[in-house]
């Protein structure tokens, strides 16, 4: 699998969760509730922005330079960092709610850029076997999360 297709699937779990936190978030009674909701998100744009990081921006670096659309990947990733940083402190409902919503927009749009312009460019650039490369890698990092998510107990029955 090329690592473009491993990002767009994430993008689709991901679409899923910033769907349900824009259906859950009006009906908010607390920033507590927000934060609970938002705690659903964290992880999956964690790890995601991450292997970004890690595998993607590199390789494209390594062949269109830092500036351009990676900087603004980079700005965004941080954005979206930050916006949850202050999520997690504030204590006023309608605070929290401006928040998520942001966060809601920039995630989108931000996946948006990549569906639209940065991974068109990896298929581009890097190729069909530096894509299929960096795929293995990123199934290779999602193995160990995978494994260390399973030996957690369950609270399942």
């Amino acid at each position: 699998m090329k690592i473009t297709e491993a990002f767009l699937g994430e993008h689709g779990v991901i679409y899923a969760l910033l769907n349900h936190l824009e259906q859950e978030i009006p009906n908010a009674e607390s920033s507590g509730e927000v934060q609970s909701q938002a705690a659903l998100l964290i992880p999956a744009l964690a790890s995601h922005a991450q292997l970004e990081d890690l595998l993607l921006f590199p390789a494209l670096e390594s062949k269109i330079g830092p500036a351009g659309p990676l900087t603004v990947m980079r700005f965004e990733h941080n954005d979206i960092d930050e916006t949850l940083g202050r999520l997690l402190e504030v204590r006023e409902l309608n605070r929290a709610q401006a928040l998520i919503r942001h966060l809601l927009l920039v995630a989108r749009e931000h996946f948006a850029k990549e569906e639209k312009v940065l991974f068109p460019m990896a298929e581009q650039v890097l190729g069909e076997m530096e894509l299929q490369s960096l795929g293995k890698q990123w199934a290779e990092k999602r193995q160990v999360s995978v494994s260390v998510a399973a030996a957690l107990p369950s609270c399942m029955p």
